[in-house]
């Protein structure tokens, strides 16, 4: 595990705040973006995979394919690059928990629940699956659900080079408990392999337990190639006879015989969907008669027999007939109304055999059925179907309409014509940064898309301007989904705190940890300390932007000192004291008549006890003594001339 201490810095830009977790290939750790002001997950390669050019390689290419997919369900790719040594990913923060601890904490779920989970990495992988991304090591540890329950699906496109807990044996990648077959033997995976991993997830889902377990990883990966798994109804009475199928088909050993691609998953749990909401309304209401569970069944494995059951979920057949049966009372009361509608649907039979002479039939209505579905039921009704696409928001295969409708009646080898969605139509995003928000709102709907927004402070977007977007300006998205605009607040205030009284360094921490710059200026103060604040400017309690200076007055040493009184000291005693207290010494001579003055400072200016700047000069008078200088000349030799000129005073009496 790479040691990296809180506060660092990686590659300039992000500020690590804390360890998230670690895998098998990467440590990942909360950090701060320092330019974009924004908390990002970021993923730092192990050492022992650092100096494996192939492998580091692998990260990045697979990094970067990552980072195209902008979906709503997908953690979003912001940046990669290198740092001492070490590749990095930055990764969209989600704040929020993993679905394997959302199962370890509430297993097994609800199914309808786990539907709805499932339907949504499903979308996520549809996404990957239509840019040619295959995930290879999709598992509850790699899907987060953020603080409004939406799934979010990491590591698109990154599991190629690695995952955690992974098996590694000559091409095979990925998780053990999640491998689907086909990865196990080391053969070349597709979409459905994909596919596989989200039917075991759902399979945890519903159960709170994997498919296959052992001691060890190759144990595992061993039974997913040879062994059925338990069928999740006999594990949960909750699973439905067709949800249990749906789940087996998603695990079968043959990717042939799985889901062809993830919308026709969608449609087959969306279709169980309904059935389970229509099994809880009907049981609120004591009515069971509506809930249809034949009506579109969902495509099974090959060798499934025609009760529409998996072979190990045939006990369940009894059961079933006892649960969808209407109660007798209820088809007491209901037999003179379902009489009548008999009467008359046979009544437009009849009319419709007189009038063309030809055997007519009624049409199924097959709206809501999986493409597959509704050929199958109106061929074996003897009709020719001819299927047109449009983009809707129904998943794509999911037939939208049918032409002639539900119910009517129509010629036997007549054609009907059923509209299948295409999905959602795929747009561009438009790019509205930096905009006013309500422009920027109204600028996405016009495109197609719904718009959540959140606020942010920001000291470099005004108010109410776009700061960022998720999927961001020129992605590609399905019309209809959301599209999140952060909108600025302004700059973020702080209230000013008090420092007036402390240590200038532990002012300046103090207004920088609030968020303030501080810049300092100097004055001379002969009561307090060098480097006591003395003033701030603005005052403590005040609110101010974030950003905004604080400016701090300190107290440095006064430059004048007092000037030392050295007078009657010798010359070298003056000389040190005066250099002591920060003096320049200059020195003058005058003569001194006795041996004793020698040596001696006669004067000095400025004068003891007063004060002067430190570095100024003081000069100092020192006598002087000159023994060849005779006091007392002879008779008629001229005396040496005095002060002013005059002549030399008379000596001093002895």
């Amino acid at each position: 595990m790479r040691d990296v201490a809180r506060d660092t810095v990686v590659d300039g830009r992000y500020q690590v705040i804390d360890r998230l977790g670690s895998g098998g290939m990467a440590d990942v750790f909360c950090a701060q973006d320092l330019q974009l002001g924004r908390k990002v997950a970021l993923k730092l390669l192990h050492e022992r995979f650092a100096e494996d050019e192939e492998f580091v390689e692998r990260f990045r290419r697979e990094a970067s394919s990552a980072a195209g997919l902008q979906h709503q369900h997908v953690v979003s790719v912001y940046d990669r690059g290198d740092w001492e040594g070490t590749a990095y990913i930055a990764m969209e923060y989600i704040a929020g928990s993993t679905l394997k601890e959302v199962i370890q904490r509430e297993g097994p779920l609800d199914p309808a629940r786990a539907v709805d989970l499932t339907i949504q990495i499903l979308r996520a992988a549809r996404f990957a699956h239509r840019r040619g991304v295959i995930h290879r090591d999709l598992k509850p540890h790699n899907v987060m659900l953020d603080d409004e329950g939406r799934v979010k699906v990491t590591d698109f496109g990154i599991a190629r080079a690695g995952a955690s807990d992974m098996t590694q044996t000559g091409s095979i990648m990925g998780t053990a408990q999640y491998l689907s077959p086909e990865q196990a033997q080391g053969h070349a995976v597709n979409a459905t392999s994909d596919l596989y991993s989200i039917g075991v997830v759902l399979y945890e889902l519903l159960t709170g337990q994997i498919p296959f377990e052992a001691e060890s990883a190759v144990s595992i990966a061993v039974k997913h190639v040879n062994e059925p798994p338990v069928p999740p109804a006999r594990l949960s009475p909750a699973v439905t006879p067709e949800l249990d199928a749906i789940v087996l088909r998603a695990l079968a050993k043959d990717p042939a015989e799985r889901f062809a691609d993830a919308d026709e998953f969608i449609a087959a749990l969306e279709a169980a969907a309904s059935r389970l909401a229509g099994a809880t309304a009907a049981t609120a209401v004591g009515d069971t008669g509506a809930l249809g569970m034949v009506a579109a069944p969902v495509p099974l494995p090959v060798g499934v027999p025609p009760t529409g059951l998996h072979p190990a979920a045939q006990p369940y057949e009894i059961e079933r007939e006892r649960v969808y049966a209407p109660p007798e009372r209820a088809r007491r009361r209901r037999w003179p109304w379902a009489l009548l509608a008999a009467l008359l649907v046979a009544g437009a039979i009849v009319a419709a055999l007189l009038l063309t002479g030809e055997e007519a039939v009624q049409v199924p209505n097959v709206v809501g059925s999986s493409i597959s579905v509704a050929q199958q039921r109106l061929e074996d009704e003897g009709f020719e179907v001819t299927t047109v696409r449009d983009n809707s928001d129904k998943p794509r295969n999911t037939v939208v309409g049918q032409n002639p409708g539900p119910n009517e009646v129509a010629d036997e080898g007549s054609e009907v014509t059923i509209t299948v969605s295409d999905g959602p139509a795929i747009r561009a995003v438009p790019d509205v940064a930096g905009e006013g928000r309500r422009t920027a709102r109204r600028t996405l709907r016009a495109a197609g898309f719904e718009v959540r927004e959140r606020r942010a402070f920001s000291a470099e977007v005004r108010v109410n301007r776009v700061i960022e977007q998720s999927p961001s300006g020129s992605s590609q998205a399905e019309q209809g989904s959301t599209v999140t605009i952060t909108v600025s607040r302004g700059p973020e205030q702080a209230t000013v705190p008090s420092v007036v009284g402390r240590g200038e360094d532990e002012a300046r921490r103090a207004l920088e940890d609030a968020g303030f710059r501080v810049a300092v200026r100097q004055q001379e103060s002969e009561d307090a300390r060098p480097g006591i604040v003395l003033a701030q400017d603005p005052a403590a309690g005040g609110r101010l932007t974030s950003g905004s200076t604080v400016t701090l007055t300190v107290a440095e040493e006064s430059q004048e000192v007092e000037v030392p009184d050295v007078v009657g000291d010798t010359q070298n005693e003056a000389t040190q004291t005066l250099s002591a207290a920060g003096f320049e010494v200059d020195v003058e001579e005058t003569r001194v008549d006795s041996p004793g003055d020698d040596g001696e400072v006669r004067s000095q200016s400025p004068r003891g006890g007063r004060r002067a700047d430190r570095d100024s000069a003081v000069t100092i008078t020192v006598g002087r003594f000159d023994p060849d200088l005779d006091p007392d000349p002879e008779p008629g030799q001229q005396p040496e001339p005095g002060p002013g000129g005059g002549p030399a005073p008379p000596p001093a009496s002895p």
